[in-house]
């Protein structure tokens, strides 16, 4: 959301003083970011102009009428900084790769895997934070994580049927209200400041979801009682705590969760919706909430329930018993021949293992080698790429990040997969917040 607002700035060359309602009297950041950002912009500005200059004449590529129909698929027309995705290297997050920001990254007390707010000032900054900007930041979420008590009673009202993305979707759009871009506009901010109060409202947005989600959570399948946020803690660790979770090894999942799902190049259907209503100049709270919608579809972000569910089903087929390949590839070749697909393999781009899919692996392999359902899935990755190979059907037979966290979230007790793509929702506000 962030992004856009900037390149707006550029195009028209255009102070603010920003407005809070007090509603969401949240301070200003106190992390360093916006400082950080006012250093930085001026540079990128600059840069941008530059390439328009120098290039702006310059032919990207062409459309075929095939691709038109086809969603523009293979079409170079987006610009997006924060993440590439390269067909045979996978998604790297402002050049990093995921084995790289796993290293390098800031890491809770005594964890390993990185925290979320690393990879936002990341993606915002194009530089790896000290563990004191994360530190800093994590301290300004838990600031601004307060939830309005309309949004609260709203999400109380709603019947334990409604899915929880829909509940999601119309939390986010109630947090609008307090937009402190929508308000800056309507005070005739000038446009080379429209990145502060864009900035404002996606660190409010950002911080308020994990409160959001786990309402949603506790009312649609407990008892409706949250835990009060623990200031000392991260973003990560609260939301594990707010949704009932009190193990060291479910919060690093988490860190490790909402790291990965969080930004995969533009062109994806919540980032582009995100990024395509934000060009309106719709603050924050719009643009995200379109974007949820796409993320809700079975060809996005609700792929991972479906996945799991296709998993738990092959596993009572099997009778609950370890099967040899044999068997296994025997009983996935009758789903393909009566027309069903393998959810969680497969991808528009990468021709390999989606290494969002390893590094899920990896975590499995140190904490939960000997689970049932790992075990299934680590001999599904054995079986089903030469299968599919076989079959001729599909460019990359490969497994996708879908393929493998439902299986860890289950090992762990959370297993109401409809909320699955709400936690999805959570993590790619990091990626497509400032991307508007």
């Amino acid at each position: 959301m962030f992004a856009n607002v900037v390149k707006v700035s550029v195009r028209r060359g255009f102070p603010l003083t920003t407005t809070v309602t007090k509603r969401f009297a949240s301070q200003e950041a106190h992390s360093g970011l916006k400082e950080r950002l006012v250093q930085l912009i001026p540079a990128k500005v600059e840069q941008i102009e530059k390439i328009k200059k120098e290039h702006g004449d310059r032919i990207l590529g062409t459309c075929t009428v095939s691709q038109a129909y086809g969603g523009v698929r293979d079409v170079k027309c987006l610009v997006t900084e924060t993440s590439l995705l390269d067909a045979q290297e996978g998604i790297r997050f402002r050049g990093y790769s995921i084995p790289e920001i796993q290293q390098k990254l800031p890491k809770a007390q005594g964890g390993s895997e990185p925290l979320p707010e690393g990879l936002l000032w990341l993606l915002l900054t194009g530089e790896i934070p000290t563990q004191q900007q994360v530190a800093d930041l994590s301290a300004d979420l838990n600031r601004r994580a307060a939830v309005p008590s309309h949004v609260l009673s709203m999400l109380k009202n709603f019947p334990k049927s409604l899915h929880p993305m829909s509940q999601l979707g119309a939390a986010t759009l109630a947090l609008q209200e307090g937009s402190k871009f929508a308000k800056a506009y309507q005070d005739g901010v000038k446009k080379d400041k429209y990145w502060e109060s864009t900035l404002e409202d996606s660190l409010d947005l950002i911080a308020k979801l994990p409160t959001i989600a786990a309402t949603i959570y506790r009312n649609t399948y407990k008892d409706g009682k949250v835990e009060s946020l623990d200031p000392k803690l991260d973003w990560s660790a609260n939301f594990a705590r707010m949704l009932g979770f009190k193990n060291a090894e479910f919060d690093e999942l988490l860190r490790l969760y909402l790291t990965i799902h969080s930004d995969h190049e533009g062109g994806n259907v919540s980032a582009h919706t995100t990024h395509l209503v934000g060009s309106a100049l719709s603050d924050p709270y719009y643009s995200f909430t379109a974007g949820m919608c796409g993320l809700a579809g079975p060809l996005h972000g609700l792929a991972n329930q479906e996945v799991l569910t296709w998993t738990l089903e092959l596993q009572k087929k099997l009778g609950h018993q370890e099967v040899t390949n044999e068997k296994l590839a025997e009983v996935v070749w009758e789903g393909l021949n009566a027309g069903r697909v393998v959810p969680g393999f497969g991808h528009a781009v990468l021709r390999k293992t989606d290494p969002r899919y390893t590094c899920q692996r990896e975590f499995a392999l140190k904490h939960l080698p000997n689970d049932p359902l790992f075990k299934l899935v680590s001999q599904i990755y054995q079986v089903v790429p030469p299968v599919l190979t076989k079959q001729g059907k599909t460019k990359n037979p490969w497994p996708n990040v879908d393929a493998h966290s439902g299986v860890l979230l289950m090992h762990y007790g959370l297993t109401e997969h409809s909320y699955y793509t709400v936690l999805f929702g959570v993590s790619r506000a990091l990626g497509v917040s400032w991307d508007r």
